[in-house]
């Protein structure tokens, strides 16, 4: 059983008023106003990752369950967040549609939010992600693409369904280390560099209309290769025909 959260803060009452089932196991229930139906009233077929750019969980935990922010913010939510020491919370049901990943496109699906789960990572974005949290990540991953029969190839950052707008969880998170556990996908072997622009699309990215010709490499870049530098180069095609081959 999960204890539920007040409905702001993250200190445990000592009578909660109601206990409740998360999809997850240990994660606590921290229920978030903000949530919706599904629209296409399917099951989920990808999970976003995010990191929260905030000072804290704590800070990230307040905000995700605001129902009414600051003039000039939205009312946002994420499915789960997790701390720098593994904590783990979930704010939204899995069968519900969250409001984590704004405006975007990933392999021709513009409502990202009805088609995926959303969890956040606290992080300022400055810094690497911590044992715990990242030991915390792979379990919670491990279930819902269990749960939900969901590949690898649909384990996404926010950055990749929204190049140019979002960057998170940026440089600093370890991709690779989620692809040796068939958690995400990582380039694999010495591929014969191919089309960039045909591969980035098989593998989901899609441009907004009036980017630049560089946008996708650099949000390709930043999740594959993110210590590379310059115009587009055969590392970066091979390192992509890997990745569509894998994703046909």
């Amino acid at each position: 059983m999960a204890t539920v959260l007040p409905a702001r803060g993250i200190r445990v009452p000592s009578a909660p008023p109601a206990v409740a089932e998360t999809d997850a196991p240990g994660a606590t229930w921290a229920p978030s106003p903000n949530f919706g139906p599904r629209r296409h009233g399917g099951a989920p077929s990808l999970v976003v990752l995010h990191y929260t750019a905030m000072p804290d969980a704590a800070a990230a935990l307040d905000r995700l369950r605001d129902p009414e922010p600051p003039e000039g913010l939205g009312p946002v939510s994420a499915h789960y967040l997790i701390s720098e020491r593994g904590d783990l919370w979930q704010m939204v049901r899995e069968a519900d549609r969250a409001w984590h990943a704004g405006v975007g496109n990933w392999a021709g699906c513009e409502d990202v939010n009805s088609h995926s789960i959303g969890i956040e990572l606290a992080n300022t974005g400055a810094h690497p992600f911590a044992e715990p949290q990242m030991a915390a990540l792979e379990a919670l991953l491990s279930g819902i693409m269990a749960r939900w029969s969901i590949g690898p190839e649909g384990v996404i950052a926010h950055s990749d369904m929204a190049p140019g707008r979002k960057s998170d969880p940026g440089p600093r998170f370890d991709w690779r280390r989620l692809a040796r556990q068939g958690l995400a996908l990582w380039p694999e072997g010495d591929a014969t560099p191919g089309d960039f622009d045909a591969d980035l699309a098989a593998i989901g990215y899609r441009a907004p209309e009036g980017c630049s010709d560089t946008l996708l490499l650099n949000a390709f870049r930043l999740r594959f290769r993110p210590w590379a530098t310059g115009p587009l180069t055969d590392a970066d095609r091979a390192a992509a025909r890997s990745l569509a081959a894998r994703t046909a």
